[in-house]
């Protein structure tokens, strides 16, 4: 079907007789290089995919401004870092739904969309039967089934794919819920889609990989990984374990196996990704800034009404931020560019690992300054992999605001590195950011 040409005629309500979550056939991946399957390219417009990619030549500028009246400011605090926000939070649900990952805060916000018929479906992921571990694309059309949706995935899932699907069934108010480069892609394609109404929850992502290799991950922490039901990176360097028979296991971020996996475990995509918040999301929904619980940052309007259909279910307030972020980054830079293209060296001796991984409990980035640090690693991970793997891709892959981050630590670009045009002028973006903040505020619903 031509790119123009994807809306339908479906009537505005769901129609009867669809399941409360169900996964429609998908066509087979289009053969691709740096890709992620995010779902575009099993679509019938598959060409979409060189402008919806996010690993070709993302203009994070405009698709911020497109998305939410501007682009990140980097004079506003935290926005070089995080993107653009209207406000972060530190939440919890009063009642943290059993199974979910943190306490359920994406999947009640799915729930209360298909309560109130603000979506008629919400397009995400859940486990494939047989493995608990492998997304499977589905689409949700009532608020019981997102139950099932719970908890974290490890593997690509082409999400995206589900639009034409949902589309034909007559669905026209939908939601996502996706990681990154499928919220890039979204948005690149948003308007063929021709939809009543659209909610972004975006998770940040961070070093996927697909579900095969995860298995053998949980392998080398676990004689017996099958019965390993729960996996956390946690915000106090530590990865939490839930176990079938109740137990709970806390594995510091210092003594994990990564020496033991292959170079090429987190595939070249993951570790030059450089959208780890999801920044052209509604409202980002994670973890890193939230110091024990979930860190929310409202982008727009949407990402406003979206918190506020929580109402009093949400605990909030102010996200913590302690310690200093400078000497772990540096550390990590050396160590990444050391490993010649494979995992971050780690060259400490077994026996002073759980003394440091105590130290880096006590003493480490927390809160947002934690949040902070791992952003300035994966941006210097994608200049130092991208340099090494694919130094061609460099000038159109990598956004202005990245060489930014990574200026502190002695990264700046080589000759053909940087794209002569990324940076506009300052007067240019001065009065672009005052008359699209203006419009933005215009229309902005209250905070909640």
């Amino acid at each position: 079907m031509a790119e123009g040409g994807l809306a339908g005629t479906g009537a505005s309500d769901p129609p009867g007789g669809l399941p409360a979550l169900w996964t429609p056939p998908l066509a087979a991946a289009a053969p691709r290089g740096l890709c992620t399957d995010c779902g575009v390219s099993r679509m019938r417009i598959a060409k979409a995919c060189g402008r919806a990619c996010q690993f070709i030549a993302p203009d994070y500028p405009a698709a911020e401004a497109a998305v939410h009246g501007r682009a990140r400011d980097p004079t506003r605090p935290d926005e070089l870092h995080f993107g653009p926000f209207r406000r972060m939070l530190r939440a919890s649900l009063r009642e943290p739904r059993a199974g979910a990952q943190w306490t359920g805060i994406a999947t009640r916000l799915g729930e209360r969309l298909l309560e109130t018929g603000l979506a008629q479906a919400v397009l995400t992921v859940a486990p494939t039967p047989g493995d608990p571990w492998r997304p499977r694309p589905v689409i949700v059309t009532r608020p019981e089934g997102m139950a099932a949706c719970r908890g974290m995935r490890m593997g690509y899932a082409p999400t995206l794919a589900l639009l034409e699907p949902a589309l034909e069934a007559g669905l026209r108010r939908l939601a996502l819920i996706g990681i990154p480069c499928q919220v890039h892609a979204l948005r690149k394609i948003e308007a063929l889609l021709g939809l009543e109404k659209l909610w972004v929850v975006g998770t940040p992502c961070s070093d996927n990989t697909t579900t095969e290799r995860f298995h053998s991950f949980l392998a080398l922490l676990d004689p017996r990984p099958e019965t390993i039901t729960y996996l956390e990176f946690r915000a106090d360097y530590r990865v939490e374990l839930r176990y079938a028979d109740g137990r709970v296991r806390f594995v510091p971020f210092l003594e994990l196996p990564i020496a033991k996996l292959p170079p090429d475990f987190f595939p070249l995509t993951c570790r030059t990704c450089v959208d780890y918040t999801n920044v052209l999301s509604d409202l980002t929904v994670g973890y890193m800034g939230g110091s024990g619980r979930q860190w929310l940052l409202v982008r727009n309007p949407r990402g406003e009404e979206l918190v506020q259909l929580l109402g009093e279910e949400l605990l909030v307030e102010e996200p913590e931020s302690r310690g200093r972020r400078t000497g772990p980054v540096r550390a990590y830079a050396e160590n990444v560019a050391r490993a010649a293209g494979g995992l971050p060296l780690r060259r400490m001796p077994d026996w002073l690992r759980p003394i440091a991984g105590r130290m880096q409990r006590w003493f480490g980035p927390k809160g947002l300054e934690f949040a902070r640090t791992r952003v300035e690693m994966k941006a210097l991970e994608t200049v130092l992999h991208l340099r090494r793997a694919a130094r061609a891709k460099m000038k159109h892959m990598i956004p202005e605001h990245l060489w930014r981050l990574v200026e502190p630590y002695g990264l700046r670009p080589e000759p053909g590195e940087r794209a002569a045009t990324r940076s506009p002028a300052p007067a240019a973006q001065a009065a672009a950011r005052a008359g699209t903040e203006a419009a933005s505020a215009a229309k902005a619903s209250p905070p909640t």
